[in-house]
């Protein structure tokens, strides 16, 4: 029983270590580590509220002792929660990790799953899990679009106005548009912040050929 056990464990490590590794490949809030041990710690849990009180029950026959075997489980679900709010972060009118508190949200689940002892439904779900993230991170790098924040200085109004038609000519959308002048050495530069909607696919290397085109304008920051 005992290794059988074990076995559940070892699963659910390794499956929720597989959607972790993803994770780490592409630099997010929770990499390997993380899903290791949400997917570890949620089938020790499943574990203990199926057989963890076993022994209270044969104790004491007699009394009418009542075990709900759902119960640690089912705090497991709402706990997970306050661990995958810790990865999303709101900066600059965009939010960030949905998709990485979404997976150990489903990673948790997965751990719970093989924790009791379904395995193959535990693998179908990591498979799907995988396809989701890889599979349809390749078509969203192609044809979808993303939230930007840059940041740079031009020496001159003019060459703002063309850096923003350039912007518009390359099918990229403004969400909002700051400007400030900056007085140093008797000289005034122009700082300009823009948050835009862009096509994922290569946005960076169209952004950097359009600011080499036009002298004195410099990059401070692409987030």
């Amino acid at each position: 029983m005992t290794g059988e056990l074990i076995l559940r464990l070892f699963a659910a490590a390794i499956m929720g270590g597989a959607i972790g590794l993803e994770r780490e490949y592409r630099a997010k809030e929770a990499g390997f580590r993380t899903h290791f041990l949400v997917a570890l710690g949620s089938a020790l849990f499943m574990i203990i509220s199926q057989y963890g009180f076993e022994n209270i029950l044969a104790m004491h026959p007699l009394l009418n002792v009542r075990l709900d075997p759902s119960r640690i489980a089912a705090q497991v679900v709402s706990g997970i929660g306050f661990i995958g709010a810790g990865t999303i972060i709101f900066q600059k009118h965009v939010v960030r990790g949905l998709t990485t508190a979404a997976g150990l949200w489903v990673t948790a689940a997965i751990g719970m799953t093989s924790g009791a002892g379904l395995y193959a439904l535990a693998i179908a779900c990591t498979v799907m899990v995988l396809l989701c993230l890889e599979a349809l991170n390749l078509i969203l790098q192609k044809f979808g679009t993303r939230s930007i924040s840059i940041s740079f200085n031009s020496p001159d109004v003019d060459s703002i106005r063309q850096v923003l038609n350039r912007f518009r000519s390359e099918g990229m959308t403004f969400d909002s548009y700051n400007m400030r002048e900056i007085h140093e050495d008797d000289k005034t530069q122009y700082s300009v912040s823009v948050e835009m909607k862009v096509k994922r696919d290569r946005y960076e290397q169209r952004i950097l050929g359009i600011m080499e085109e036009l002298n004195g304008v410099t990059i401070q920051s692409i987030e």
